[in-house]
């Protein structure tokens, strides 16, 4: 039986009854099917102990906790089910030398253009706007300049100046499609406006979801390449998120605010912070599992496989 994320957008209590786990809220109950549960994603204040914690550790079942306001805070992530000392090693070393860190933060940014470009193209098709062809243009010199780049804050200021004309465009085609997602400036801390909290969000679900990812890998989440290594989060979600938002969160966002299946009522606003409400939540998150469960035919493999089973392989 194939295992799937499950979502918690309720305030409540989660507890293990026998084999099972059983979620407690204010309408009811519901059991959930631990061995079908690959992540759990918390979106409201929840009531757990170190004994379940140590189960989930058990099943081998990452947690990811959001709060009130749909930012990101935090995992927890069980011991390492694939562990490779010699893996790691391989990691550290090129994640060390310029050389080959460098090598591989580029690619993460080709990736990332390449999968921008497709977006971009549509956004040209939909809008005809010389603004929007002088910024494709940009955008592609800018990418350019990649490959003689010789440090890695050299990359993350292309990175910056190609994601912020990227971004400048998708205003372009929400102008004219649905006005009350113009993003105007990226603010994310705390986002100010729908759209800011929109991509927040997606974009952390796409994070989270990374790391699930993995964490089923021989690799550590906390060695890095493009972003800086740090104590405090697990960066190579980060470097892989680059390539995947494009495709996982910009597309969402557009289906979501195209088909005007968010709104305004989709959101709250309190003292500046903009934010999703409960059923806004659970709108994307309905159509962020089946975005994830959706198809593609892969080029190498010579079949379809799921854009879940797309991070894992990359």
């Amino acid at each position: 039986m194939s295992k799937r994320p499950f979502y918690i957008t309720r305030e409540g209590q989660i507890k293990r009854q026998h084999h099972t786990l059983r979620f407690d809220h204010s309408e009811g109950h519901v059991y959930l099917p631990v061995e079908q549960i690959d992540a759990l994603y918390v979106m409201n204040s929840l009531q757990l102990n170190t004994k379940l914690l140590e189960f989930f550790s058990s099943k081998h079942i990452p947690i990811h906790f959001f709060n009130y306001y749909g930012f990101y805070t935090g995992s927890f992530m069980p011991t390492e089910q694939q562990v490779s000392g010699n893996v790691l090693i391989k990691q550290a070393l090129a994640a060390n030398r310029l050389e080959s860190r460098l090598s591989l933060a580029k690619e993460f940014l080709r990736g990332a253009h390449a999968n921008m470009m497709k977006n971009i193209r549509k956004i040209q098709r939909d809008v005809s706007s010389p603004q929007v062809d002088h910024l494709t243009e940009e955008i592609k010199e800018d990418m350019k300049k990649v490959r003689s780049t010789s440090s890695i804050a050299q990359l993350m200021g292309i990175e910056g100046v190609v994601r912020k004309k990227y971004y400048q465009m998708i205003d372009q085609a929400m102008y004219i499609r649905n006005p009350d997602f113009v993003m105007s400036k990226r603010v994310k801390r705390p986002p100010n406006n729908r759209m800011n909290a929109l991509v927040s969000f997606v974009n952390s679900l796409v994070y989270a979801t990374i790391l699930s990812e993995i964490y089923h890998t021989h690799l550590n989440p906390t060695i890095s390449f493009l972003h800086e290594s740090t104590e405090r989060r697990y960066s190579l979600s980060l470097d892989i998120s680059e390539i995947f938002k494009p495709l996982l969160a910009d597309r969402l966002i557009f289906k979501l605010v195209n088909a005007k299946i968010l709104n305004r009522r989709s959101f709250d606003q309190m003292g500046g912070i903009c934010y999703l409400n409960d059923d806004g939540k659970r709108k994307v998150l309905a159509h962020y599992s089946e975005r994830l469960n959706t198809t593609i035919k892969h080029r190498s493999l010579n079949k379809r496989v799921s854009y879940r089973r797309l991070i894992r392989l990359e």
